[in-house]
């Protein structure tokens, strides 16, 4: 790794040595690979540490470092995507879906849910909540918002609690012809819920899609799934399908 003059870079200081850092990532280093301790590479780039730590913090977020206490700063591996979403045509829940219900509970939806499944603002929907786990890492949590016309069938039922009752309420749903859904992509903050569940800090950055399920000329149910914007990249393909990439892109 050699070193670079970085006084004349009208960028910030940090951000020009995050590019050197990731090309040598790529030339340099074997995935797994340990990193010089900070004193040794701020000496070498002739930065503070303070903006050395800027850098590494940077690359962590983008999945290119893991810095784990006990062990120091290592390459991170580059990770295979996985199939992430309900296809076009199937409801959340239906065969091949990896998201796991974890509970479901009548709450009231946030305002903006409320006007996509055009409900009145105090009016209680089914909100069942499931996770998505890779390689044995949490990589995303979603809210499902279903609207109890949605499963009337379910009214005076003495549905079970937790996930069980989640079930229900998907199986119930499925009853439905699914028209079609649409889907819309944002940057966002963990809110204290989502940082939770993604072992991640309240703020962290995530990735945020909102999904809306069509059946019978109305909004049928809202997706809110909140994915790790430090691991995941989100690709869309020709059959409409999300893929969430662990990691950088490798390919050319």
């Amino acid at each position: 790794m050699g070193t670079t003059q970085l006084e004349t870079v009208p960028e910030p200081k940090y951000w020009h040595l995050k590019t050197v850092l990731s090309e040598a990532l790529d030339s340099e280093f074997a995935v797994g690979e340990i990193l010089p301790n900070e004193r040794e590479l701020a000496a070498r780039f002739g930065v503070a540490r303070a903006t050395l730590r800027q850098a590494l913090e940077q690359l962590e977020l983008e999945g290119r470092l893991q810095r784990r206490r006990g062990v120091g700063t290592t390459v991170a591996p580059p990770r295979m995507g996985v199939p992430v979403g309900s296809a076009q045509g199937a409801w959340p829940g239906a065969a091949g879906d990896a998201w796991q219900p974890a509970d479901c509970a009548p709450g009231t939806p946030p305002a903006g849910v409320a006007r996509m499944l055009e409900t009145h603002p105090d009016e209680q929907v089914h909100i069942v909540r499931r996770t998505r786990v890779s390689q044995g890492q949490p990589v995303a949590a979603e809210l499902l918002y279903v609207p109890m016309s949605s499963v009337a069938e379910l009214t005076g039922m003495d549905a079970p609690s937790g996930a069980a009752r989640a079930r229900v309420v998907l199986r119930e749903l499925a009853r439905h012809g699914l028209e079609g859904q649409d889907r819309a992509v944002e940057l966002g903050s963990a809110r204290a819920d989502d940082a939770k569940a993604l072992d991640r800090l309240p703020g962290a950055p995530v990735l945020v899609v909102t999904t809306r399920f069509l059946a019978e000329g109305r909004t049928a149910a809202v997706s809110v799934a909140t994915y790790r914007a430090d691991t995941c990249r989100l690709t869309f393909g020709d059959s409409g399908g999300v893929e969430i990439h662990h990691g950088p892109q490798r390919q050319a």
